[in-house]
């Protein structure tokens, strides 16, 4: 089992202390939420996962922040919740912490559904990722072991309040939030002084997740690479810290690094599709470029791939080659070849 790392203080030009209290949000995989002092009414940015010990582990990290570093700060003292984006690592915990602290919850307006409108949300997100799998040319066996772990993680959790949006022209308690779609509709990017904190638009080895657009809206590499440009373009970014992995001190050098990771992969699924000599499915493209996943890796493979397919066809590189299948079938599988 992995061993969280210890809590961790940061301190902005402007005097606000960014304390950084780490979880195991899923098995073997830790994530992080912030507790920001100075920076307004005492607040906390992100709330792990919810699942197995992630609440205790936010709970033992806040109450490391008091007896490790001396602060006069308890769970009451805690005013406001944001979230940084829909995603259950990240919003899990968000109900147990409201009752323990009374904060208010604030989210981005394209997320905000994931939370006050939960059960829905899972319903409509399910569907669509049914029908991906289909056109990705999932057998039917196949399809059902995706969705069965796709929703095992979706259990207990249930709709709450949302309180206000994080708006990205409004500077909101010394913070400016920076509206950074792709990995996920409503991914916000929060600056504070010379730090962001970037939860998963920049992380600082992995290249952050896509998925299609065709199965959430504001998701889709297009998306995230114009997120990229966007966030490029702030001066003055010392340090990034992210929602996993390390704080990134080259933080545009590493912007850089992901832009041309995608560029390496979008490279990589057009030759496949080129060099097949026939036309293939998503699903045969994913198993050339990733064959040893497994497991739900499959899926979160299913849907990298599949998002750099469709960024291909957006641009004009890749076609449809079965249309007459499209036209006369509900949903078939799409099978792509170069234009």
């Amino acid at each position: 089992m992995s061993q969280l790392p210890p809590v961790e203080k940061f301190s902005t030009q402007g005097g606000v202390k960014i304390y950084r209290l780490p979880m195991m949000v899923f098995p073997g995989f830790i994530g992080y939420s912030y507790l920001l002092l100075n920076a307004g009414v005492p607040t906390l940015v992100d709330c792990g996962s919810g699942i197995g010990d992630s609440n205790d582990h936010l709970l033992a990290g806040i109450q490391a922040v008091a007896d490790t570093f001396g602060e006069k700060i308890g769970l009451k003292d805690i005013q406001h919740i944001l979230i940084t984006h829909g995603h259950i690592d990240h919003f899990g915990g968000t109900a147990f912490m409201m009752e323990q602290t009374g904060a208010k919850v604030g989210i981005h307006e394209l997320d905000r559904r994931v939370l006050t409108a939960y059960e829905e949300r899972v319903i409509m997100a399910t569907k669509d990722l049914r029908v991906y799998l289909e056109r990705a040319g999932m057998s039917h066996e196949e399809r059902k072991s995706m969705m069965d772990m796709y929703g095992f993680a979706k259990k207990n959790i249930s709709s709450i309040t949302v309180d206000f949006s994080l708006d990205e022209d409004v500077f909101f308690e010394g913070m400016q939030f920076v509206h950074v779609p792709g990995h996920c509709p409503g991914q916000v990017a929060i600056i504070i002084d010379e730090v962001m904190l970037s939860a998963d638009h920049i992380l600082s080895r992995t290249t952050p997740h896509q998925a299609p657009e065709s199965i959430t809206h504001y998701t889709g590499l297009g998306h995230y690479k114009d997120s990229l440009r966007k966030i490029e373009k702030i001066d003055g970014i010392e340090l990034a810290l992210g929602g996993h992995e390390d704080p990134i001190y080259n933080f545009y050098e590493r912007v850089r690094e992901i832009r041309a990771s995608h560029e390496r992969k979008l490279n990589r699924v057009f030759d496949i599709i080129k060099d097949a000599g026939h036309p293939v499915t998503i699903r045969e493209v994913t198993r050339l470029m990733y064959p040893d996943k497994s497991g739900y890796d499959t899926l979160l493979a299913l849907e990298e791939a599949g998002a750099h397919i469709e960024y291909l066809y957006q641009h004009g590189l890749i076609s449809v080659a079965n249309l007459h299948q499209v036209e006369d079938e509900d949903n078939p599988a799409l099978q792509y070849v170069t234009t």
